[in-house]
């Protein structure tokens, strides 16, 4: 396949040269991913300053550009200017840390998958789940076997799959799950700090809350030992509040 492989830890990052390495022994792979970090931008894209595109000289078995905007954009330009035509699939990764729950609203991981999706093309985002120790060749095996058995063209328009690796060894992988986005989220408080000169600043910190009572629930699979893969959408509707204000609100509706 050819493959266009992008991150946001940025274009040099060991996680994404590792998976290109990986992905480049069976397949055609194209880096274009952002020059400097740009972890928890979400799906910002990049319209009011102008984009630079380089190309690095990195002896390296597949090429690897570097992008001046966040993931959402190298994925764009990644089709458009520097493959000139879809490619077969997108991979957003490997992250450092996992993006599970509420995590995928800010993980610019998640949304260079996404990106490629609203494009038509079948995606993929991959994150190592320990952010202190990743295991990125890990994931980097686990998803050049992982594309031997599952069928990407299956994945339809609009949808990615958001894959999340247990920070083991490769022997150490039970499997893979499918799974649900689940309700892991952050209870979020600020630190007030002092800088140099006595000014007073602050520091967002977060405690990390997992009740999420589905046994399906992302997080869960990966306690277990196992690989979560949860199938994500662009799309935010909330169909079942949807139809409850649709039937409470018909008649007021009607009646104008």
């Amino acid at each position: 396949m050819k493959i266009l492989v992008t991150n946001d830890d940025g274009v040099t990052a060991q996680g994404i040269l590792c998976l290109a390495r990986y992905l480049s022994r069976e397949h055609t792979v194209t880096v274009v991913a952002p020059e400097t970090e740009q972890s928890a931008v979400g799906h910002a894209i990049t319209i009011r300053f102008p984009l630079w595109l380089r190309k690095l000289d990195i002896n390296e078995p597949f090429e690897i550009y570097a992008v001046s905007g966040t993931p959402a954009d190298c994925v764009k330009m990644g089709m458009d200017v520097v493959l000139g035509s879809p490619p077969d699939l997108v991979v957003s990764g490997v992250n450092r840390g996992k993006n599970l729950g509420t995590d995928v609203i800010y993980s610019g991981t998640v949304s260079g998958a996404l990106e490629g999706a609203i494009a038509g093309i079948p995606s993929i985002a991959i994150s190592s789940s320990d952010f202190k120790n990743p295991m990125y060749e890990t994931a980097a095996k686990f998803l050049l076997k992982f594309l031997k058995e599952f069928d990407v063209k299956t994945i339809p328009r609009f949808t990615a799959l958001n894959i999340n690796v247990p920070s083991v060894s490769y022997e150490e992988l039970k499997g893979w799950r499918l799974t649900r986005q689940s309700k892991r989220m952050y209870e979020d408080y600020f630190e007030k700090r002092v800088d140099p000169v006595g000014r007073d600043y602050y520091w967002m910190m977060g405690n990390v809350i997992e009740n999420d009572p589905d046994p399906l629930a992302d997080y869960k699979a990966l306690k277990e030992g196992y690989v979560s893969v949860t199938p994500i959408s662009v799309f935010m509707t909330n169909e079942k509040y949807l139809k409850y204000l649709e039937e409470v609100y018909h008649e007021s509706k009607t009646s104008r």
